[in-house]
């Protein structure tokens, strides 16, 4: 039997502030039509929804037998008059609106006033008022249904942290444990790195950073109990933190056992181990090895292997004793590839960047090994492979699925170098060029293209570089460069123009080393020069040709190539001009280029990096002596920041700089985050320059020391640097120096 709805009235429970019509468009339920309690029930959420009624109830009155008249009582919200701060003496209002959600004619939620008032304490907080309390009140007047929402604040005083300091850490070093928190003491960079103010989420989390460090040193006991915190003001703007510290015994490691294998002794699982009996317990470290015998069975195709990790204690020893549990499975092949989200990018761009293919071994490593080379190739945003289950039994498809980045760049824009001066730039460059595909926008296939032009007041730039990196879908690259280069800034007594062509190719010989042979056909110009240069700069005045073949061995490990934080890289270059290849000038070169890089603190990522370089270039043939344009120089932003570019070097009878035959040159650079990627730099440079071939005498060394900033500038990397020259003779320490230019030192 059916029933129908008769009348549907509407009545407000006090003051009426929302109209009926609103009531009734938000309900399915309708005059004459079917009468439903699921209908009703969900016509109460949707009103409920609307964020409008405190309380709505839906009465029916039976008409007759198969019709119900129906009354939706309801009860609005409160609506929001105002909403006033009281006590904020030091942060205006209209500062204090933009964290709260509560508005003026807004419905009137209590939790959201309550969210708000946490919001404001918050706020307060962040800006050092970490005495504050927030409380509010709310103002109802039940003729109008309006209500005013009161936030009552008490500010204290603005308060910088003075000191962090520990009790009862007796085997570990307050400044380790401090190197774990966010919560710093106020220093100079505090403004920058938003330190120096008490914030309660942040201390939180600092407490369990510490907990965990603990842990990791073997303090599996550790506690930091809340009655062993302390805050003290000596002063009402200071605040002194003493953190108390039980630290608990310190656990070893007892027996070391793996069982469950049956592919390989237990002698050859342990000896993947890197934890030790006997060793600190450290938990990390010791989940790491249960990955590693997970990672052993991977790299030969054990795809599901899984291992589980026991920790016992032994009550005898004091010691933890572990036992990996083996749960060997069965061998898998691959069986295809699936490739997923390259929209742009050709598949066999993808393929070729791999070392597994369908029927290989599924090796984990491998694959890892895919993935790192996918992701160095920069075309993708991210980059993800992992095994996919098939119908075939000991098979598995191996998926990829990437998400392209953006690779081709067109800049222009004006930039100022304490070198190049005032110039004006445009570039475009393709990263994941495609030559021959117009529709794609001439992208997708993994090609390099680059087409800069640079003119500057000193000096002007113009680049045309291309690179195909599978030549015949080889892992061979090949490519050229076309250059012109003119500078004003080289010397002063004559400006200097290099036009040429460079075609090279490149190859990985093994592992993580690349070899580069190229050749390249320049003419150098010496022109403009002046009437007093001596004879050794006016005799190369005009037309200089310069045919040269090079060979070079890369080793490169660095995580990134701007800030970088680990890894490092070796260069290794020989050169040969003329003789068989022509030209004016006959040269052999030798060079060696080296910088390593150390992570010193994860904390606003310190670093430490040295750079070594070394170079030799000798004279043969009816060549009197090296081009001075050829040889060693240095001193600038590049090298010896502390000194003007080029100055530090053999010069001739008039005191102009002429280059030497041998170099040397160290750095060492600390640098670290302020804001990233804000980062700041303390360095010292060495090096000398020696008119002799193989003369490695540092007896006429040059130093400096300095401090920079490291910035990104319209997506370059800049370097402000300020250098303080320390040792140098009277034509090359001629003061400070201030040294800024974009790109980075290797």
């Amino acid at each position: 039997m059916a029933y129908k709805v008769g009348t549907i009235s509407v009545k407000f429970i006090g003051t009426a502030i929302v109209n009926e019509q609103v009531v009734r468009a938000n309900m399915q339920l309708r005059e004459g039509g079917d009468y439903d309690g699921s209908i009703v029930d969900r016509d109460i959420r949707t009103l409920y929804k609307t964020g409008l009624f405190e309380f709505i109830e839906i009465k029916q009155e039976a008409a007759n037998e198969r019709v119900f008249n129906l009354v939706v009582e309801v009860t609005p919200k409160f609506r929001v008059l105002a909403v006033r701060y009281e006590g904020n003496k030091k942060v205006k209002s209209r500062r204090l609106d933009k964290e709260v959600k509560t508005k003026p004619n807004a419905s009137l939620d209590e939790r959201q006033v309550k969210e708000d008032a946490e919001k404001v304490r918050e706020y307060y907080q962040k800006s050092g008022y970490n005495q504050v309390s927030v409380n509010y009140t709310i103002e109802r007047d039940r003729a109008t249904s309006f209500g005013t929402v009161i936030f009552k604040i008490k500010e204290g005083a603005k308060v910088r942290i003075s000191l962090v300091k520990f009790s009862g850490n007796g085997h570990v070093k307050p400044k380790k444990l401090a190197g774990e928190m966010e919560t710093k003491k106020w220093n100079i960079f505090s403004w920058l790195t938003d330190t120096g103010r008490f914030k309660d989420d942040q201390f939180d989390d600092d407490l369990e950073k510490l907990r965990d460090y603990y842990r990791e040193q073997g303090y599996l006991d550790v506690e930091i109990p809340r009655n062993k915190i302390s805050f003290d003001y000596p002063k009402p703007d200071r605040l002194v933190i003493t953190i108390g510290v039980i630290e608990g015994r310190r656990y070893r490691i007892g027996s070391i056992a793996v069982t469950g294998s049956k592919l390989h002794p237990e002698a050859l699982l342990k000896r993947v181990l890197r934890q030790k009996s006997g060793m600190i317990f450290t938990p990390s470290k010791i989940e790491k090895d249960k990955e590693r015998i997970e990672e052993f069975y991977g790299r030969d195709g054990y795809l599901e292997t899984q291992v589980r990790l026991t920790r016992k204690s032994n009550i005898t020893t004091g010691n933890i004793d572990l036992v990996y549990d083996v749960n060997e499975s069965g061998k898998f092949n691959v069986e295809s590839i699936v490739i997923q989200g390259n929209t742009k990018t050709k598949s066999t761009v993808l393929l070729r960047e791999l070392t597994l293919g369908p029927g290989d071994v599924f090796s984990t490593i491998s694959m890892k090994i895919g993935k790192l080379k996918l992701e160095n190739t920069r075309f993708f945003e991210d980059v993800s492979i992992t095994p996919q289950e098939t119908n075939i039994p000991g098979r598995r498809n191996m998926r990829i699925a990437v998400k392209e980045g953006r690779t081709g760049n067109l800049t222009f824009g004006a930039g100022f170098s304490s070198l190049e001066r005032a110039t004006v730039f445009a570039e475009v460059s393709q990263s994941n060029f495609d030559l021959f595909n117009r529709r794609s926008l001439f992208q997708g296939d993994g090609q390099k293209f680059k087409l800069r032009l640079q003119v500057g007041s000193v000096s002007s730039d113009l680049l045309l570089s291309f690179e195909e990196p599978w030549v015949f879908q080889r892992q061979l690259a090949m490519g050229f460069n076309l250059f012109r280069q003119s500078a004003e800034y080289t010397s002063t007594y004559y400006n200097q123009v290099v036009t040429g062509i460079e075609v090279y190719g490149r190859k990985r010989l093994f592992e993580l080393v690349e070899g580069r042979l190229s050749y390249s056909y320049s003419i150098i110009t010496i022109k403009d020069v002046s009437a007093s240069a001596s004879s050794v700069i006016s005799e190369l005045s005009g037309d200089n040709k310069v045919s040269k073949v090079g060979f070079s061995i890369l080793r490169d490990t660095r995580d990134k190539i701007v800030n970088t934080t680990a890894g490092n890289y070796v260069n290794m270059v020989t050169e040969v001009a003329g003789g068989p290849f022509g030209g004016d000038d006959n040269y052999y070169r030798l060079e060696l280029r080296g910088s390593q890089f150390f992570p010193i603190f994860e904390t606003q990522q310190q670093v430490l990096s040295l750079i070594v370089r070394g170079g030799v270039i000798q004279n043969f043939g009816d060549s009197k002596d090296v081009a001075y344009y050829n040889k060693y120089y240095l001193g600038g932003p590049t090298d010896l920041r502390g000194f003007e570019y080029h100055t530090v070097s053999p010069r001739d009878a008039y005191g102009e700089p002429i280059g030497g035959k041998t170099y040397g040159f160290f750095s060492a650079e600390y640098s670290l985050d302020i804001v990233s990627p804000i980062r700041f730099a303390l360095f010292y440079d060495a090096g000398f320059v020696n008119r002799g071939m193989g003369d490695f005498s540092p007896i006429q060394y040059a130093d400096n020391i300095g401090f920079g900033l490291r910035l990104f500038v319209a997506g370059s990397p800049l370097s402000l640097d300020f250098g303080i020259p320390l040792t140098g003779d009277s034509l090359t320490k001629r003061g400070n120096q201030f040294n800024f230019s974009f790109g980075t030192r290797y």
